[in-house]
């Protein structure tokens, strides 16, 4: 129970921390979900499934990119 709390106590603090970068970063990975899809199917000529699972692993690795790079950028900004 105790680590149940502390973990739940840890994820918000990161999401306090960090709420304009998540809020960010998870409506760029939904944009980016749906453009890929789209793109795929149009420019590629793929069937909807592959394009709807190649739309999910790679925008995944995009939007931590992002996050990182937000962070950065944001730290940056501060100075």
């Amino acid at each position: 129970m105790e680590i149940t709390n502390g973990i739940f106590k840890a994820a918000g603090n990161i999401y306090r921390n960090n709420k304009g970068s998540i809020l960010r970063t998870i409506i760029y990975t939904i944009g980016h979900f749906l453009i890929a899809i789209t793109v795929l199917m149009l420019v590629a000529n793929v069937s909807f499934i592959i394009a709807l699972t190649d739309a999910i692993v790679e925008p995944i690795a995009n939007s931590i990119w992002y996050f990182i790079l937000d962070k950065w950028w944001a730290s940056k900004s501060k100075n």
